[in-house]
Parts: structure tokens; sequence; C-alpha cells
């Protein structure tokens, strides 16, 4: 996500957040903008996933989500009520996670409302923690869906491992998954990926993808065609980098993605406490 779109997120996010006995809380109507949902009966339907979720964690519901009914000035004079509620940082979080992944919105708000502080570097640095778990989630799909795929087609989980070992030669410009390992010193017992930078996973996961579409499109027998496939996917993949200036075996490594993992869960599990709960006063006021 860009710096520029990370800034205008964050004005729009603080400019609706209240106050009240040190809780912070949105309303839900303008959470639902925020997040880029154009209809409140389709926001509804995200909200009632966060409130299941937050049942499952064991949380009270009443404590984040209060129901907050409002008047609305109507043209000709007039005022008519409308169904609102208050969100407390934690059910703002568990809305985020429950909404379309799709949506720039929504990205940042995962972020947004899992760290503690609302200091837009700090966020930013979540955001690209986030974007790189993402990252390795995907290769870690495509690279199962690969592995089925050539399991079906004759080639064994050694004949795999080859041809998966022979595109990062190819990606790598000719240093093995072994020497990558060794000039990052990654465990020999870890993947190489888990301490890849977000380019060069994405860049891997190209690679297999491609492959993957091709190796089904063109119902390809046998280890040699697929690694044949493999290894020119991840050659071109390389070439656009390279025109990029980016050479993806001079990258340093980045943190080990299962201590990032750890962290990540150990926030999550964290974020019901540190948002406080709306209390019974402030639920008077707001009816």
């Amino acid at each position: 996500m860009k710096p520029a779109i990370i800034r205008r997120l964050h004005k729009n996010f603080e400019d609706y957040v209240h106050v009240q006995e040190g809780v912070e809380f949105w309303f839900a109507r303008d959470l639902q903008n925020l997040l880029g949902y154009d209809e409140w009966r389709n926001f509804c339907k995200v909200i009632e996933k966060a409130k299941e979720s937050c049942k499952t964690a064991n949380n009270p519901v009443l404590d984040h989500f209060v129901d907050a009914n409002k008047s609305i000035p109507v043209p000709k004079g007039g005022e008519r009520i409308i169904e609102d509620l208050l969100l407390t940082r934690y059910a703002c979080y568990l809305i985020a996670q429950n909404g379309d992944p799709r949506k720039e919105e929504i990205a940042f708000a995962q972020s947004y409302f899992a760290v503690q502080t609302r200091k837009q570097e700090i966020i930013e640095d979540h955001i690209r923690l986030a974007e790189r778990l993402k990252a390795r989630k995907h290769l870690k799909d495509s690279e199962k869906e690969l592995s089925r795929n050539i399991y079906e087609r004759g080639v064994d989980e050694p004949g795999f491992a080859r041809i998966r070992s022979k595109g990062d030669m190819a990606l790598f410009g000719g240093h093995t998954t072994g020497a990558m390992k060794n000039r990052m010193k990654v465990p020999d017992n870890r993947p190489l990926a888990d301490f890849l930078p977000t380019v060069t996973i994405t860049a891997k996961n190209l690679a297999t993808e491609i492959t993957n579409f091709n190796v089904t499109k063109e119902d390809m027998q046998g280890e040699d065609p697929i690694t044949v496939e493999h290894v020119q996917n991840n050659q071109d993949v390389r070439e656009l980098l390279l025109k990029r200036g980016i050479r993806p075996e001079t990258l340093p490594p980045e943190e080990d993605l299962i201590k990032l993992e750890r962290r990540v869960k150990s926030q999550e599990k964290k974020i019901a406490g540190r948002a406080g709960k709306i209390s019974p006063q402030l639920r008077d006021n707001e009816h």
C-alpha cells in the first residue's frame, strides 16, 4: 500500500474517532463509509460476523457493540430514526477482519485497529508486516496447488523438490536454494521463503501461479516438461525484476516470518483488553 494512500486513510479514520472516559469508539454508520461499504444492509452482515467472532473469543458482545439508534433530519423538516451502533476499537478490528480483503480500506483498517498506538509510522510498519504475511500465504497456497498438479501428472515429492529448486536457481541468477540459505543465514530446517522480502515472495508466487496455469492448460505430463515450464517462468519474472533494478539474490533477508506471526497473534489477543468497554453511562447518553 502506497504511503500517500496510508496518509489519506489515516486522516479519515482519525477524523471519526470519539474518546470518552479513556475509551475510543466509532459509530457504525461512520465506519461503514470509512470501509467503503455503500449499503448499510451489506455492512450489517459484516457486523454480525464480527459479533460471532467476539462470542467465539469469549468476549462480551455488549461491551464492544452497543445499539445507538439516532435521529436524522429529513427533507421538508422532521426527523427519522435510524439504526446505529457504538463500536470499540476491538469491535472495529473484528469488523475489519471479517470485511472484504480486496478493499484497500479494509487492509488499512486491519492494521489501524490492531496496533495500540494511533501513530502513522507504527501503522505503516504493521501494514508492511501484514502484506508480507499475506504474500507468504499466497505462495504456500500456489506451491501446494503445484505439488498437487504435478503429482497427478506422474511427479513424486522428490521430483517436486527438484522442480522448485531449479525454479529458484532461475530466479536467483544461478544460486541454488541452499546457496541462498547460506547467503541469508537461514537455518537448514526452515523454508527460504520465510526470510525473503515481500517483493521476492511475490515474484516466486507469480512464477508458480503461471506454472500452475500452463501445466493445467497444456496438460503437461512428467517432470521434464514441467521443469522447463517452471524454469522459464522464473527466468521471465527475474527479467522483469532486473528491468526495475531489483536483483533478488542481493536483497537482504527479512525477519523470520514465524516470529512475526507469533507477534501478530500476541497483539490480537491483547486487542480486546486494550480497547476497554463502553460504559453504561455512555450507552445511556447515546440511545
